[in-house]
């Protein structure tokens, strides 16, 4: 299994702070929330980059644009840093990223997309360099579409979220349209998207390549001890970062995906209002 990159959510801190939960769960690597490959941009310098990976939980650095030039630049960068692997979101689903032709976006332009693969190849190797991407843009069948070039790249794996970028994350996943991708793949396949953790063995053999994000970070908040998780978090947020405002974005970001959880529910109406840190953690007593 490999964890997922939520933007605000997965990052560095995040991974550091429950490195034990993460590892437990059965999580061998994790992709990094999205760095941006924008030209004279020094990615080592990125808060993702900084400090040191938890042991035994290998780090790929993701990066999201659209200039091969600036791709090739941030990849020598972090392969001279010791990481051997590198991932392209082709797949964020936000109007504001997709609509200047980065993350999903890029599916709509499949000279960039190639010249980003072979950019991505070169510098880091054959199986070296891997896609995340969604079903398409609006339709579940542009992916598809481009499977016959995607196929000629050497490729570490693919991953698919099977939704399209419309949908966000609303509705349902499209088995069919993953189904149709992966029969057609010449790469391993890594599926994502409305996978539940634990994993149900039934569902998914041994076998499959799973991608898990929001049904982990969920999970935290249904343990016993999800309040002394987040004590925990604020603490290593509070050593990173600087005044309350900062430590309670970051910690209202994770507590969003618990607020339907039967124990955070009530709690999130409070929470949410919270504008100290104190004030937050009084809500975990």
């Amino acid at each position: 299994m490999i964890l997922a990159p939520l933007r605000g959510v997965t990052i560095r801190c995040f991974r550091e702070t429950f490195a034990d939960e993460i590892r437990s769960a059965g999580f061998t690597e994790a992709i990094t929330p999205f760095i941006t490959a924008n030209a004279g941009y020094d990615p080592l310098k990125d808060r993702e980059m900084r400090g040191v990976s938890p042991p035994q939980l290998k780090i790929t650095p993701q990066f999201i644009g659209k200039d091969p030039v600036a791709l090739r630049t941030c990849l020598e960068k972090v392969k001279s840093a010791g990481y051997d692997t590198a991932d392209l979101n082709c797949g964020c689903p936000f109007p504001m990223v997709r609509n200047k032709g980065r993350g999903s976006g890029i599916l709509r332009t499949p000279d960039v997309l190639r010249r980003m693969l072979e950019v991505g190849c070169e510098v880091m190797g054959a199986r070296k360099f891997s896609i995340k991407a969604r079903l398409g843009v609006d339709r579940s069948d542009e992916l598809l579409k481009l499977m016959p070039m995607i196929n000629e790249f050497p490729l570490r794996f693919l991953t698919v979220h099977a939704r399209t970028a419309r949908q966000m994350y609303d509705g349902v996943c499209d088995a069919e349209g993953l189904k149709k991708v992966t029969e057609v793949a010449k790469v391993p396949v890594v599926s994502n998207g409305d996978i539940p953790f634990p994993v149900p063995g039934s569902q998914f053999p041994d076998s499959s390549r799973l991608m898990i994000g929001r049904s982990f970070v969920r999970h935290l908040g249904v343990r016993e001890d999800g309040g002394e998780l987040l004590e925990r978090y604020i603490a290593a947020s509070q050593r990173e970062l600087f005044g309350d405002r900062s430590v309670l974005g970051r910690m209202k970001e994770l507590i969003a995906y618990w607020k339907d959880l039967p124990r955070w529910k009530r709690r999130w109406n409070v929470i949410k209002l919270c504008r100290t840190v104190d004030e937050l953690k009084s809500c975990l007593v």
